[in-house]
């Protein structure tokens, strides 16, 4: 029985000491791609923001583990159809660049949840939207400091949305167009031009939370 229990707790040992690398293998975050492509299947996080990169020629699908990427202040014009590859990303962020539509293939990041498109001064947002529409996975969106000041009708086609950040913005009034979300849960719309009602925002029948 002593060798039974003792088989036992060493098999449990080793279990949870390869849950522990697991997991700091998926905390770990890779910034610089060609460390990355040395074993890119371990990769799980990759932060390429503030760099000057040529990204047209990177072979994507190598990344199989690949949940969040960042390209964010890399001043790109396209942001690369082939990102479409990452088939377990869930949070992308595109910050800071000077692109204007995502990809048409976007909406084949079929895992992706959470997408940033803060401070961008060419965001055709309509046109995003459409691409975006056919993402059913689509629960996180920020469009902070886009220098927005109305939200495009086409908002309601992001069917599955829950929170939505429009912080820094130009808005003088909360979009009417938001309320056809059905699933969002907060509007974050802090330091636009709105003025704050006295009443609690609970009070202001939206259906969710607003952060004004």
């Amino acid at each position: 029985m002593k060798i039974f229990y003792t088989i036992t707790l060493f098999l449990m040992t080793q279990i949870s000491i390869g849950q522990i690398v697991d997991s700091i293998q998926i905390k770990k975050v890779f910034t610089n791609i060609e460390q990355a492509l040395k074993e890119p299947e371990k990769v799980f996080r990759l932060n390429l923001s503030n760099q000057t990169l040529k990204l047209d020629s990177l072979n994507w699908s190598k990344f199989i583990n690949l949940e969040y990427l960042s390209l964010k202040n890399d001043h790109l014009t396209v942001i690369p159809k082939e990102i479409t590859l990452l088939k377990k990303l869930k949070v992308l962020e595109l910050s800071g660049n000077d692109f204007s539509v995502l990809p048409e293939d976007f909406w084949k990041l079929k895992s992706l949840e959470e997408l940033f498109l803060n401070d961008e001064t060419n965001l055709n947002l309509e046109a995003n939207i459409e691409i975006m529409s056919k993402m059913k996975s689509l629960r996180i969106l920020h469009l902070e400091n886009d220098n927005l000041n109305n939200m495009p009708s086409s908002i309601s086609s992001l069917k599955n949305l829950e929170f939505l950040y429009l912080n820094n913005n130009q808005f003088k009034e909360i979009p009417k167009e938001i309320k056809q979300l059905k699933h969002l849960q907060l509007l974050e719309i802090k330091d636009n031009k709105i003025m704050v009602p006295e009443r609690s925002t609970e009070n202001l029948n939206f259906g969710f939370r607003v952060n004004l």
